[in-house]
């Protein structure tokens, strides 16, 4: 541990004092590449990595419990307290005993609160205003705002909502997993802790500051990336370590989407052989570290072939190989060079066309897989030079149509410049940038066959097995639930059982591999079919919650009507939050347990019976509220008794008795999602 010098004006750093537990007098050991602000305050032994910023008004006080660590590259933000019991202490990565240990790269935000005896591991983030105490959380956790942790043990990758309060492992166990654009956000807020480190240190540097304000930005006017930086930076200073522009951007690419960044170099004979070899493993995640690992394997391997890798650690896979170095020095064409590895479930077949149509198709489908949008953006050589690129729409959002207009774009701009955007538009940011013509080279992008299928129109497979079953139910209106279903960005999954299997409930699961509407009503007619004699039903399945949203049954043999009630409601009406929507379509049959004889057994109308259905379907709470006219009109609404049951029949009775109490006056019906605090859908079913 490399001790700071403490300079005048700097931040308050002492000893311990001495007390009954503890007469060492220990200070505060802080590395030298540390950045602490000088209304910081550390007491006691308090051990700072490399690269940790504390920022303004901070306290960190190891008066009571010590000792404390906080790990290489994490920051501490405005307003953080950590202090410690006397008694109680964790164990940290090095086996010895701590009161409190922060690991590394981690963010404690603004105005939290750590309190030991207390455990935060590496990569974690804690929201603001949130309170840690007598808790370990593991590796990778994304803690969110005005949370209170205590007395429990979060295992790695966990997502704690802001306003939870964890306090028991029940409620530990059901938290869930921490999503990719969760880690992108926490590596963005180090990023840009990181940056400002390097910029207060240069602060204190004449020459630094000179620099900075001798600076030219690069041309690129028109590139937007991840954290809204033209290059990248180290206290302020261009740090591009000799890479084109073209690398700087796929790389930022790549470590914003949740990839790791390596490299393989080879000498002319091992080239054409194919016989790569590993540079220096890159662990780093930060986008300035990356960019000067990659710059020191160039130089290592100055007269060979270098490549750059996008690797999918998760699955285990390389999505991108991109030859950036050739011996001669000449920079290589990205279009011949790149190549953007599609899902191996989904890979396309070989293509005959030139350039990199391949390729492109594989990158359109990775996109589209992701949840992005594709769009594009043409120049000519002039506005090239400029960076002044014209964008252009593309209308159609599967892939067989992005790929049909993308071929007709290419073809209409054979003469320009064009690139492919990945968009997310969630977080209105671009996640892509890939150059896949160059004028004069323009080239048809390859269509696998299996993606040539009808647009979104109701041109959808026929279904032959479905709809002769006698439910009720067209192609369309599966087109219809299966499109609703990937819209709200669930699963479609599908189960089968024969007579006695439906009669004991034990449905065997059946499988869809494919992720776009198309693909899915194809493999949904061919499942069909091969079990045209059994119960066939199909699934909505949030696979983030781990829960399925609904179960609807697609099939029956022979035309056999349902006796056991098995078929849940349809996800295929209007949105919540509209003030009326589309009640799901009968049968034509009526059993003594099917929805419709039991929407008759209640006094409510069967859209709403339908609502409620839905909303329980999907994990909702149902809650009411009524108002008289003179409150209706001023929004004052009360809260009739609460409804804390799941049960269908429990809940309709619950609604029938406030419309009772509350007769001659407005009632709305309430869906509440518990977990993110708020209603999903308020709906008037009374009138006076």
């Amino acid at each position: 541990m490399v001790v700071h010098p403490t300079p005048p004006g700097s931040a308050t750093r002492i000893a311990a004092p001495p007390t009954p537990w503890s007469q060492t007098l220990a200070e505060p050991k802080i590395h030298a590449t540390a950045y602490v602000h000088a209304s910081a305050s550390i007491i006691g032994d308090v051990q700072v990595g490399a690269n940790v910023l504390i920022a303004p008004g901070t306290s960190v006080r190891a008066d009571e419990g010590a000792p404390f660590r906080i790990g290489e590259g994490s920051n501490i933000q405005d307003g953080v307290v950590i202090h410690g019991l006397d008694r109680g202490r964790v164990l940290g990565d090095d086996q010895q005993e701590y009161s409190v240990w922060i690991g590394q790269n981690t963010s404690i935000t603004h105005k939290a609160l750590i309190h030991g005896p207390c455990y935060i591991g590496n990569d974690c983030f804690i929201g603001f205003r949130s309170t840690v105490f007598n808790a370990r959380i593991g590796h990778g956790c994304i803690v969110m705002m005005h949370v209170l942790i205590q007395d429990v043990e979060i295992p790695p990758g966990k997502y704690v909502p802001s306003g939870a309060i964890i306090t028991t492992q029940q409620q530990v166990d059901r938290l869930t997993d921490v999503r990719a654009e969760d880690l992108n956000f926490a590596s963005h807020v180090i990023s840009i802790n990181d940056a400002l480190r390097a910029g207060y240190h240069c602060a204190e540097d004449a020459s630094c500051i000179t620099s900075i304000r001798n600076h030219v930005t690069p041309d690129h006017p028109t590139h937007t990336h991840t954290h809204g930086r033209s290059d990248a930076t180290e206290g302020g200073r261009s740090m591009s370590y000799g890479l084109s522009s073209e690398v700087v951007t796929q790389v930022r690419n790549l470590l914003s989407q949740g990839y790791r960044i390596g490299t393989e170099h080879a000498n002319a004979r091992r080239f054409r052989t194919g016989s790569w070899q590993t540079c220096a493993p890159i662990s780093s995640t930060y986008e300035a570290e990356v960019l000067k690992s990659l710059g020191a394997c160039l130089q290592e391997h100055a007269g060979e072939y270098v490549r750059l890798l996008g690797i999918d650690t998760q699955a285990k896979r390389r999505v991108l190989e991109m030859i950036i170095q050739q011996p001669d020095g000449n920079p290589p064409a990205q279009s011949s060079n790149a190549r953007i590895a599609a899902p191996t479930s989904q890979a396309t077949s070989a293509a005959s066309n030139a350039g990199a149509s391949a390729d492109v198709t594989g990158q359109v489908r990775q996109l589209l897989a992701q949840g992005y949008r594709v769009g594009l953006e043409y120049a000519n050589d002039r506005r090239f030079r400029t960076g002044s690129w014209q964008s252009a729409s593309l209308q159609a959002t599967h892939e067989a149509g992005v790929l049909s207009e993308l071929n007709a774009f290419l073809q209409e701009h054979a003469n320009d410049y064009v690139r492919l955007l990945g968009i997310d538009t969630q977080a209105k940011r671009r996640v892509c940038e890939v150059l896949i013509q160059r004028p004069g080279q323009g080239a048809a992008i390859a269509t696998d066959s299996r993606t040539s299928t009808p647009s979104r129109s109701d041109s959808a497979p026929s279904f032959r097995s479905y709809s002769a079953s006698g439910n009720g139910h067209g192609g369309g209106e599966l087109a219809s639930q299966v499109r609703q279903l990937l819209a709200q960005g669930y699963q479609v999954g599908v189960e089968y059982a024969n007579e006695r299997r439906f009669r004991t409930g034990s449905w065997q699961n059946g499988s869809i591999q494919a992720t776009h509407e198309a693909g899915i009503l194809s493999e949904l007619d061919t499942f069909l079919r091969d079990h045209a004699g059994e119960y066939v039903r199909l699934l909505g399945i949030d696979a983030t919650a781990k829960r399925r949203v609904s179960e609807q049954i697609i099939q029956r043999p022979n035309g056999q009507a349902n006796g056991n009630g098995a078929s849940a409601p349809s996800t295929a009406g209007k949105g919540f939050g509209q003030s009326s929507y589309s009640t799901p379509k009968s049968s034509g049959r009526s059993t003594g347990n099917s929805p419709s004889s039991r929407a008759a057994a209640t006094a409510l109308a069967a859209d709403i019976v339908s609502q409620v259905r839905k909303l329980l379907s999907q994990g909702y709470r149902i809650g009411t509220e009524h108002a008289t006219p003179r409150r209706f009109r001023t929004s004052s609404w009360e809260s009739c008794a609460p409804i804390a049951s799941t049960s269908e029949r429990e809940v309709l009775q619950a609604l029938e008795a406030c419309l009772q109490e509350h007769q001659g006056e407005y009632v709305r019906l309430l869906g509440i999602d518990t977990q993110a605090k708020r209603r999903v859908l308020e709906l008037v079913i009374q009138k006076p």
